[in-house]
């Protein structure tokens, strides 16, 4: 080890910023923050994937509820993960629906862009299943929850 007269000043400024980093109150804060959600992104139209979404959601849900926690959790469809949501198209309207009655917390949201882009390159107007939302930007729904706290998963 280096005697502290050999030290550069950026090595310095390095443990000045550890140590300040680890007692300070954000640091402890982060430490102690409770989840507030969890956003799951859905950007694939694979199937397996889609069913992430729904196993991820109840599984999610029950981990929480054993810990006497309930959870919000938002699945977002973004690009080609839309037909997630998608009404002509989806072949999990069904467990969605189930699961949406089931987790009062869950909230489905697709990205109103990727409608859009889908809808123009179609010629068809898109039907989304009962309890989806569309918001702009699927990303930008993430990332606005994850800086509110929210955890994200992707599938």
């Amino acid at each position: 080890m280096s005697s502290p007269s050999t030290w550069s000043r950026r090595d310095l400024l390095a443990g000045a910023s550890l140590l300040t980093a680890a007692t300070s109150p954000a640091a402890a804060a982060k430490e102690d923050r409770l989840i507030q959600g969890v956003v799951i992104l859905i950007a694939s139209n694979e199937p397996t994937v889609m069913g992430h979404a729904i196993s991820y959601s109840a599984n999610l849900a029950r981990h929480f509820a054993e810990l006497g926690k309930r959870l919000q959790i938002e699945v977002v469809a973004n690009g080609k993960g839309i037909e997630l949501f998608r009404a002509d198209k989806t072949a999990l309207a069904e467990p969605l629906a189930a699961l949406r009655q089931s987790l009062p917390n869950l909230t489905y949201s697709a990205c109103a862009s990727s409608k859009a882009i889908a809808e123009a390159n179609e010629r068809i107007v898109i039907p989304l299943i009962d309890g989806a939302a569309l918001v702009p930007f699927g990303i930008g729904r993430v990332v606005d929850l994850q800086l509110r706290g929210w955890a994200y998963v992707h599938a």
